[in-house]
């Protein structure tokens, strides 16, 4: 059982707070769909819950209890899955990250692997135990955060985003095992509201502003405030998203990839990239979408095949393939936005994020200050010019990914799940944000499953096997 009164956490370093005077009881076997839009703190919620919030990291207002105990005492009952599962692997074979948690719960020897075997199967892990956690995509790396967390056999179960990078057959795979849980408490964190509606009997909406904006009954919740909640950045069933922008008739081919591998994460693959044209990469987990995007932002060599780019794109260096060129040209010509946006980050403070790239190009200082201010805008997060990207949400963290690599004007723009963590709002000005690129002559590859932003914004569809 969950308790929360008066309760409210503000990160070292921020002036606002990240959550604040939030009331709510979940009683034992509840199964809750936390809403909100992005930044209102519905990961640093779950956090508190399961005992991560450290007392020299924030500033805690009211109480949290889980079972009458403060969460750190109780989270021998809890189990959790983070926004970003590549934060709790910490063993390098698959099989030995599941059974950590057991082993460290004093779970008796022969136990162990059953258990752990059990976990994999749940959620449809595609290999054995002696994969190595390094070679896992983010999809399979969710699974396996998803099978560690199951493995404990937890009485509160909380879930950010836990389908948030699988292929629909994992993300229907997930959902099933969520839905086969027996008498375990359940918060779950997920912008795919629709699907995720079958698996709870309730819904919290947090406010941005501080409170709960509204709790009750899926059907009653959206009957009530669903027009609200949609203008306020909540995903919401039934509100159609954003209509597809129709482009022109694509340009030259800035990037070209022939029989593009790097074994044994993508086999042979041709791609182009063209002037004016937004492509879209989809395929299942594993099947090397990720690789496929750090080759063509000439961040991988390829092991075999050639990566080249056009006059247009690169200039003096067209016969050189783009792994090769100097950083400050490569990131002027093209832009990457990783998968996990925390591996891009190397200052503390947002400001000089955006501020970094333009900088290295040598403008002068009022020209980065006019790029920031732009970027900080046209992505909603000029509130947060002054905080550490690490204390971001994760939709608030991948905004701010996607301004990197916008701040340097590159010509192709490679982005690995773009709308992850994005609400409703924040989504649509994305891919309004990505579409007026794409009309002004930037070639755009996204990485993704979100069907949704494939149908807005791709005018090509690259499928990997």
């Amino acid at each position: 059982m969950i308790e929360l009164r008066g309760f409210g956490w503000r990160h070292a370093g921020r002036r606002a707070w990240a959550v604040r005077d939030v009331d709510l009881r979940i009683e034992r076997g509840e199964r809750v769909l936390l809403l909100g839009p992005s930044g209102a703190g519905k990961s640093t919620l779950l956090a508190a819950l399961s005992g991560l919030l450290a007392e020299d990291s924030g500033e805690q207002a009211g109480e949290a209890t889980v079972d009458g105990l403060h969460p750190r005492a109780a989270r021998d009952r809890v189990g959790i899955v983070f926004q970003d599962p590549q934060t709790q692997l910490v063993m390098a074979r698959v099989g030995d990250d599941v059974a950590f948690g057991l082993e460290n719960r004093g779970v008796p020897g022969p136990q162990i692997w059953p258990r752990v075997d059990e976990a994999l199967t749940r959620v449809g892990f595609p290999y054995g135990r002696d994969r190595r956690t390094d070679a896992l995509s983010g999809g399979e790396q969710q699974r396996l955060a998803l099978a560690g967390a199951l493995a404990l056999r937890p009485g509160l179960l909380l879930l950010d985003e836990p389908t948030a990078n699988l292929d629909p057959a994992g993300a229907a795979l997930v959902r099933e095992t969520i839905a086969a849980l027996r008498d375990v408490t359940v918060v779950l964190v997920e912008h795919r509201v629709a699907e995720a509606l079958p698996l709870v009997d309730r819904v919290v909406v947090l406010d941005p502003g501080g409170g709960v904006l509204a709790d009750g009954p899926p059907a009653q919740v959206f009957a009530a405030h669903g027009a609200a909640l949609a203008a306020q950045g909540v995903w919401v069933p039934d509100h159609p998203v954003t209509p597809r922008r129709a482009a022109g008739p694509p340009g030259e081919t800035l990037l070209r990839g022939d029989r593009l591998a790097y074994a044994p994460r993508l086999s042979a693959t041709d791609i182009e990239i063209r002037a004016g044209e937004a492509t879209a990469v989809l395929g299942p987990n594993g099947a090397g979408k990720t690789t496929l995007a750090l080759l063509l932002g000439g961040l991988l060599a390829p092991t075999s095949g050639a990566l080249t780019a056009s006059g247009a794109l690169a200039g003096p260096d067209a016969a050189t393939p783009p792994h090769r060129w100097r950083a400050p040209a490569l990131a002027r010509r093209i832009g990457s936005v990783f998968q996990d946006p925390e591996h891009q980050f190397v200052t503390a403070r947002v400001y000089d994020e955006l501020a970094l790239g333009p900088r290295r190009m040598g403008l002068a200082e009022p020209s980065v200050k006019s790029t920031v201010d732009d970027l900080l805008g046209r992505l909603r997060l000029d509130r947060l010019a002054e905080a550490n990207p690490y204390t971001l949400s994760g939709g608030e963290q991948r905004r701010l990914s996607v301004a990197t690599a916008l701040a340097t004007a590159p010509r192709v723009l490679i982005l690995d799940e773009p709308t992850f963590g994005q609400d409703r709002r924040t989504w649509a000005e994305l891919v309004d944000l990505l579409a007026k690129l794409r009309d002004d002559g930037c070639g755009i590859l996204s990485v993704t499953h979100d069907a949704d932003f494939v149908a807005a914004l791709a005018d090509r569809t690259v499928r990997l096997p």
